[in-house]
């Protein structure tokens, strides 16, 4: 037990610096022959969420483990001096990707034989002029496109535009930096060289970095590279607006997704658009800013259509009058809309003054209105307004007892969502029975909870990790929280300010004389994995 609890007592801001070198010590354990990589990596990279560290602590961790090396470089814990290029490549490369690198690391880095290491260095800023030309020219396509994809000099992304390999192009094609008639060529393919090889073509070779999908297909026309560098040439703001709606009428649902998508088209451009036979073209066109008053009116009008007009209740510019119209076609759900929030709040009333009470429940999902527009919002008779107001800071704690006494356990967990609920009305909404689940979760997070509601929300299986964390706790209670079987009130508890200090050293005690394999019980979970950029 004591052992999985070593990353919630690694992330406590109170710890001692014997006791943290201890956990270093564990750490290294863990990741060293005979420990469970597993959970020697969770407590490492917890540590290396510290800024408290230390040189020597981040060399022991780097030094036993690369891909711990790798998050404290991204940490900006490494310094350069642990990160030789030729010991610790990886960690090398994620210094040069957050700026911090040495120039002359590129330059090594880019003569590597191991592609995955090109690759990554391929989207690294600032590289040198010189492996920015080595990168361009590698012979592995993955690699070029990569560069293709992160270089911002027009010069270079233009030239790889036109690659003998549809991989690189494609990369281009998704490149801002890829000058507009570049862009153009790539649509419309005047100008431009045959494509001799696609990722399809290749799938012999040895994998690349970012495989291609299993559904990409090439029958010597490279029809999958193509279709990508369409799809992805439209969805670039740099390709020039009258060239990209030429593909409004591609075969392609996601060409003409991502067309639909961008800004810059010509209204007339999104009306047809607006009309393909496609829902997620149609609900792409619905959402997107560009498109003005004139059309999303037009839009409103297809009632026969409820994704277009879910899609269209959340465009920014969408007149009041019109969201009333969209609210009283569809259900929208509890969100604020982007029109809501933009609105004057002259409007906003003007408009829950007359309107049904679908629009007054999206009005009052604002949770800034003036005073006597909230309390008419609270104070409503529809139970689905005043529940969408019950968070609102300004209510006092008599609005939402009466909100409660009103509409019952329908606003109740919104009610104990309020930063004003007192701590009286939050005990009693945990008492209720049946209980309300979604207002123990509320009731668990909120800073004005006691001892007597915590307890009850210990019993819900969703509120009892946030219980167990909340401050209110005293330190006899968390203290016997940390035999629950349930593991994230045990973690919550381990982690808690109020665990007095010896009771932490007697867990990492115990941890240290278990040795270095994990619990029984707890060593089949798989250790987490470093993030991959550049695949998209």
């Amino acid at each position: 037990m004591s052992r999985r609890l070593l990353p919630a007592v690694a992330a406590r801001a109170d710890l001692p610096s014997g006791l943290l070198d201890r956990l270093v010590a564990i750490a290294v354990a863990g990741l060293g022959p005979g420990g469970d990589r597993a959970a020697g990596r969770e407590l490492a990279w917890t540590l290396c969420d510290r800024s408290d560290l230390g040189p020597d602590r981040v060399r022991a961790l780097a030094e036993a483990d690369a891909d711990t090396a790798v998050v404290l470089a991204r940490s900006g814990l490494l310094s350069p001096d642990d990160a030789d290029p030729a010991v610790r490549p990886r960690a090398a490369l994620a210094l040069l990707e957050e700026g911090s690198g040495r120039p002359g690391w590129a330059r090594l880095l880019a003569a590597s034989p191991d592609r995955e290491v090109r690759w990554r260095l391929a989207s690294c800023p600032g590289l040198p002029s010189d492996v920015a030309e080595v990168l361009a020219a590698d012979p592995d396509p993955g690699v070029a496109a990569e560069f293709a994809l992160w270089t911002a000099d027009p010069a270079v992304a233009a030239r790889l535009a036109s690659h003998p390999d549809a991989e690189v192009r494609s990369a281009a094609a998704l490149n801002e930096a890829t000058p507009p008639e570049v862009l153009a060529a790539l649509v419309t393919g005047e100008g431009l060289p045959p494509i001799r090889s696609c990722p399809v073509c290749r799938r012999g070779e040895a994998p690349a970095p970012c495989e291609p999908p299993a559904r990409a297909r090439c029958s010597g026309a490279h029809e999958s590279a193509v279709h990508d560098i369409l799809e992805r040439a439209a969805r670039n703001p740099a390709t020039p607006a009258a060239i990209a709606a030429q593909l409004a009428g591609h075969p392609s649902v996601l060409v003409r997704c991502a067309l639909a998508e961008r800004a810059g088209l010509s209204q007339e451009a999104y009306a047809r658009l607006g009309t393909d036979p496609a829902p997620a073209v149609r609900c792409a066109v619905a959402g997107n800013p560009a498109v003005g008053a004139p059309l999303i009116r037009a839009l409103a009008a297809r009632r026969d259509d409820p994704d277009l007009l879910r899609a269209l209740a959340r465009h920014p510019g969408l007149p009041l009058d019109v969201l009333g119209e969209v609210a009283s076609a569809v259900r929208i759900g509890p969100v604020l809309l982007p029109s809501v929030l933009a609105a004057d709040p002259g409007d906003l009333a003007r408009a829950a003054a007359s309107a049904p009470a679908a629009v007054r429940t999206l009005i009052a999902e604002r949770h800034d209105l003036p005073a006597p527009l909230r309390d008419a919002l609270a104070g409503d008779a529809d139970a689905a307004v005043a529940k969408a107001a019950a968070p609102h800071p300004g209510l006092s704690a008599e609005q939402l007892r009466t909100m409660v006494a009103r509409h019952g356990v329908q606003v109740c967990a919104r009610v104990a969502a309020n930063p004003r609920a007192p701590e009286d009305l939050l005990e009693e909404l945990a008492r209720l029975d049946p209980p309300v689940r979604r207002a123990l979760r509320a009731i668990a997070l909120h800073p004005n909870a006691t001892l007597p509601a915590l307890l009850v929300c210990l019993e819900d299986p969703r509120a009892r990790g946030d219980a167990a964390a909340h401050p209110a706790l005293p330190a006899a209670v968390v203290a016997g929280l940390l035999d629950s079987p349930h593991a994230e009130v045990a973690e919550a508890a381990a982690g808690h300010a109020a665990l007095p200090a010896a009771v932490v050293e007697r867990l990492v005690a115990q941890a240290e004389r278990a040795g270095p394999d994990v619990a029984p019980g707890t060593g089949a979970a798989a250790a987490p994995s470093l993030p991959r950029p550049g695949c998209r």
